[in-house]
């Protein structure tokens, strides 16, 4: 099996598709047509956040090497008269602002968040994994330096952005279960079969949404860890199968998008490799399609306008997002 995600990944490689200095990979499948195409979607102005929280309750823990976010107030209704100690600050900024604030009766609060890029809802830039020394469409690994990624990086992507029709394959629902079973894979069959029962067809450009139910099953628990490591999600065969379709990008309800543990002992998140490595898809991670789930269940509505744009921090390799569907 170890030598089979080779060969796909020989099949599946996008390098040099959109040409040698491409760094937007599968998403240059959303086309302007494409783009037109998901706004007539929206019919019923209904908005589905599919984010998660920033908060210290997320499922990413106090340790290692990624951690919940931390938000810390910098000013707040408790500090009195922000004027004064403005007054006091050695900068023309916080001498005029000072100045400014004395002068009337506002006032303000401000706050700070420390987070790694990756805690919680979030897209994997085309930088973000890589094996045999390259990234996406052949740059070096070496491109990628602590003062961030020059190639493939997420900032990159704003260049087309993520406004594409959103489709949802719901397996959890298809198969009349609240979530799949800890560590269940999804194969390309599971995909076709729960497309069909919701009389979706898959077209190029569109951004996939599977869901698992697997992020309810941590509201439920709280237990990152054990949440996190028994997730459901797609098996590494699934990588063809987006390839074949022209999918611009594809996300899930659980930590990874592929299931947990790894398939292939001797090759951990070898979907990952497959999707960002080779085809230069990104991976959307951790996105709540709860709500949104049962609104398709409700209307048979399994189709919409998702817009979810990065934000442009420069040479980073993940974004924090809050994808919005629209129906």
């Amino acid at each position: 099996m170890a030598d089979d995600w080779r060969k796909v990944a020989e099949k599946v490689r996008n390098w040099g598709r959109w040409g040698d200095d491409d760094e937007l990979g599968t998403l240059n499948f959303i086309t302007a047509e494409k783009v037109r195409q998901a706004a007539s979607l929206v019919k019923q102005g209904k908005i589905f956040a599919l984010g998660i929280n920033f908060d210290g309750n997320g499922p990413q823990g106090a340790n290692g090497t990624r951690r919940n976010p931390i938000h810390l107030m910098s000013v707040d209704g408790g500090d009195g008269d922000a004027a004064e100690y403005l007054l006091g600050v050695p900068s023309p900024h916080g001498q005029e602002l000072g100045q400014i604030f004395k002068g009337g009766p506002m006032r303000f609060n401000d706050d700070y968040i420390i987070m790694p890029l990756q805690a919680g809802t979030q897209w994997d830039a085309l930088a973000h994994v890589y094996y045999d020394g390259q990234l996406y469409n052949g740059y070096p690994a070496s491109s990628v330096t602590s003062a961030g990624a020059s190639k493939d990086s997420i900032d990159k992507i704003d260049k087309k952005g993520v406004v594409s029709r959103g489709v949802l394959l719901d397996v959890a629902h298809h198969r009349g279960v609240p979530h799949l079973p800890p560590s269940t894979p999804i194969y390309p069959e599971d995909l076709d079969a729960t497309a069909e029962a919701e009389g979706i067809t898959i077209e190029s450009g569109d951004v996939v949404l599977v869901r698992t139910g697997w992020w309810q099953v941590f509201l439920d628990s709280h237990e990152g860890e054990s949440w996190a490591m028994g997730s459901p999600g797609l098996s590494w065969k699934c990588a063809e199968w987006l390839w074949r379709h022209e999918v611009a990008a594809v996300a899930c309800d659980n930590v990874a998008v592929e299931v947990l543990p790894p398939e292939i002992e001797d090759t951990p998140l070898a979907f990952h490799l497959l999707a960002i490595r080779d085809m230069g898809m990104i991976l959307g991670e951790m996105w709540d399609m709860e709500a949104l789930s049962r609104d398709c269940a409700d209307d048979g509505v399994y189709e919409f306008q998702i817009v979810a744009p990065p934000l442009r921090v420069t040479g980073a390799v993940g974004t924090p997002l809050n994808p919005l569907a629209m129906k």
